[in-house]
């Protein structure tokens, strides 16, 4: 579907046509949507229609969907945004999440209980839990300035934000790079810097590898950080640094690079205390 065919007239359409709903933004409370000040590409009107142009990414957890959010009428007026779906209850593996979730609070008791209980109630909040803990961690770290896609907005389960890309094309994987030397160093001296924002600001990714790392005009962004760890709540938390630094310095060095995991840790580790 060309972009072309997404423009419309208020007299073309009353009511939101196929893979179409109208904006959520106006559903959503401050608290639920980007840090301050918005971006001007983000489009806010309540007149704004969200448009479904297909599917970027599936996984156990989650899939991620493209939208274009567009004022009918308004060539002007569009972004295209990447919406993050966590999946119902029945079709979810959240078979990882022990790990990453010791020392993060719940709202309350009775919501302790049924996630330890793994009832239909807990596990619904359990996706809503790994949504906002996604947002907030993407909220965190693109005030501290690392390079991670803006946070639009949540809304239920589903998390809309910065779509990295060109056009409708996705951004490349740093997996899928083929990059020569002094490239290669450039890529490894930008995680390296994102991993120490992400220090700084007390986290580990926890699942840092190169199938989570974009790489968007010569520049890196992460992705996918809804384990993220607190590294002084989590007992696990250094053992999860250790390993992100352990994926990270692997793949460069397999593709030429001079890195070495021990030295990344420690330098890390001195960031956090």
């Amino acid at each position: 579907m060309s972009f072309d065919a997404l423009s419309f007239s208020p007299s073309d359409l009353a009511e939101p046509g196929p893979d179409q709903r109208w904006s959520t933004w106006p559903e959503t409370s401050p608290t639920e949507r980007g840090p301050l000040p918005h971006p001007d590409w983000i489009i806010t009107e309540s007149a704004a229609l969200d448009t479904e142009l297909g599917i970027v990414k599936t996984g156990k957890e989650a899939e991620v969907f493209l939208i274009e959010r567009a004022v009918p009428g308004d060539p002007s007026r569009s972004c295209v945004l990447a919406a993050k779906r966590y999946r119902t209850s029945a079709h979810r593996d959240f078979t990882r999440s022990t790990q990453y979730v010791e020392g993060r609070r719940t709202r309350s008791m009775r919501d302790e209980r049924a996630l330890g209980k793994k009832s239909t109630y807990g596990r619904e909040l359990a996706a809503t839990n790994w949504a906002f803990a996604e947002f907030e961690a993407l909220r965190r770290l693109y005030v501290e300035g690392a390079p991670v896609p803006y946070p639009v907005q949540i809304h239920n389960d589903e998390i809309l934000m910065e779509f990295v890309g060109h056009g409708i094309t996705a951004a490349p994987r740093l997996a899928q790079i083929r990059a020569d030397a002094a490239e290669t160093a450039l890529l490894f001296e930008q995680v390296v810097e994102a991993m120490h924002v992400f220090a700084h600001a007390g986290f580990a990714h926890g699942d840092l590898s190169p199938y989570n790392i974009l790489i968007h005009k010569g520049r890196v962004v992460v992705i996918d950080v809804p384990q993220i760890v607190d590294l002084a709540a989590n007992p696990s938390g250094l053992d999860l640094l250790h390993r992100d630094c352990n994926n990270v310095t692997t793949w460069f060095a397999r593709h030429g690079a001079h890195v070495d995991a021990e030295s990344l840790f420690a330098e890390l580790v001195a960031e956090v205390f």
